[in-house]
């Protein structure tokens, strides 16, 4: 997380309980900000059309891009940081109307429909009542949302010690190819004891792990407007086609494509 960042203050709507205001929502641009860790007891979906976005939510990474949302139920800690220009839409959920919805946090691939009600609910005027159409339209966001499904766009980390240091070695360094002997090695413990540990901790391999994380600084960086050329090589591979393999064997397209469908 970059230190320049400057605080983003948390907004006021997910503290709000009102069943009379089912959704809350608004929109604002957001440059090099970190919202720091919090929670409310309304739940929120969190969107930008452009520009990505860090969340850190139950010791899992969330990169959110203007492919997916985030769903994040009421009363969970949350941290989120804006990288650069970031056009965000939020809207949170008053808990008398959350029942049926997700109860864990997760990043989902966000429908063309689901936007476009959130975008119509965001541009409500904050009346005293709402309106008898208005709240037609809550709901059936209110039921799109039952149906959201989780993507598997997330990196899980640890507070267990030892496998911590070797998780932020990782971080620090994207592009590494340093083997899992090595991580063994400079923290004391055998290549056997560190496989098992990411297993148990993280519910991944190594490897897989490291892939994941190359997919999500990926990501990111997609949403940073930078070439596929420029992260293929930041990311350590020797190739362009490498990468491009890699990324279309995971996500099911290739980088071009992902940018194309971001700005559809």
């Amino acid at each position: 997380m970059n230190n320049d960042n400057q605080t983003y203050q948390v907004v006021d709507f997910g503290f709000q309980i009102n069943p009379d205001f089912p959704v809350l929502g608004y929109s604002e641009m957001v440059t090099n900000a970190v919202c720091l860790s919090h929670a409310h007891p309304r739940a929120q979906l969190i969107y930008a059309t452009s520009g990505v976005m860090n969340v850190v939510v139950d010791d899992q990474i969330w990169v959110v891009n203007p492919l997916q949302g985030l769903w994040i139920p009421g009363g969970m800690e949350h941290e989120v940081s804006f990288q650069k220009d970031v056009n965000l839409y939020s809207v949170f959920i008053d808990p008398s109307f959350t029942d049926g919805l997700p109860t864990a946090s997760f990043s989902f691939d966000i429908s063309v429909f689901l936007k476009q009600l959130l975008f119509k609910i965001i541009s409500f005027e904050k009346n005293e009542v709402i309106s008898v159409s208005q709240r037609r339209i809550m709901d059936v966001f209110l039921d799109e949302l039952a149906l959201i499904q989780p993507s598997a766009t997330f990196l899980p980390t640890t507070n267990h010690l030892r496998l911590k240091n070797v998780v932020q070695l990782l971080l620090n360094d994207v592009a590494s190819k340093y083997t899992i002997d090595y991580y063994a090695e400079i923290s004391c413990m055998s290549s056997r004891t560190l496989s098992r540990l990411f297993i148990k901790e993280l519910g991944m391999n190594f490897s897989d792990w490291r892939i994941r994380l190359k997919l999500l600084e990926a990501i990111k960086r997609l949403g940073e407007k930078q070439s596929i050329k420029e992260i293929a090589f930041d990311l350590g591979y020797e190739t362009t086609s490498a990468f491009i393999f890699m990324f279309k064997k995971h996500l099911g397209k290739t980088p071009s494509n992902y940018i194309l469908e971001s700005n559809d």
